[in-house]
């Protein structure tokens, strides 16, 4: 029989589940990025949002309590597929491209919870827990400025790329075979 047959049972499942992701962004994932990217404005948002986690994670747990339970986390196998394929890809890229892997590794996981709390958001109202939409609310608020402010920098990532790319294409014309021929 399963363990989920409620809609608060699986509010709770979902809630648990974003707990998760939470816990292991403020544990190790951000932390390693921080350690990872050389942009310095990228850096110092990473940093920003490191501590607005930590506040997302104490939301969480508020919920929890609000509603009487213990706070439990869920396996999330969304967000290891997503930590999975980062960690696969700095393995395999040369040290000036880590930067531009943990950028789109950010926005990927920004999107992954901007989605989970749009729909916790809604579940939470169909059971009138105006607390945690509240909460939920906030959480995704701040994600949504972590994804604006990630998109920021990966434009700029991008301008710097198409520089590099274009300096690379150019030869000074003396050194052009037809630059000698009269």
């Amino acid at each position: 029989m399963a363990d989920i047959t409620t809609p608060r049972d699986l509010f709770l499942h979902e809630l648990g589940d974003i707990l998760y992701v939470e816990k292991k962004l403020t544990g190790d994932v951000l932390p390693k990025l921080i350690d990872e990217v050389q942009d310095p404005d990228f850096r110092k948002g990473l940093e920003r949002h490191l501590e607005q986690t930590k506040g997302h994670v104490a939301n969480l747990e508020q919920i929890f309590d609000s509603m009487g339970e213990q706070s439990e986390t869920e396996k999330c196998l969304g967000f290891e597929g997503l930590k999975k394929e980062h960690d696969e890809m700095i393995g395999e890229v040369s040290e000036d491209l880590i930067d531009m892997v943990d950028v789109g590794a950010a926005a990927r996981t920004e999107h992954y919870e901007i989605a989970a709390y749009h729909g916790l958001i809604e579940m939470a109202r169909a059971l009138g827990e105006r607390e945690a939409v509240d909460l939920l609310e906030e959480n995704l608020k701040e994600e949504r400025e972590a994804l604006h402010e990630v998109e920021s920098v990966a434009k700029k990532l991008r301008d710097v790329t198409k520089a590099s790319a274009f300096c690379a294409t150019q030869r000074p014309k003396a050194f052009e075979r037809s630059a000698f021929v009269p």
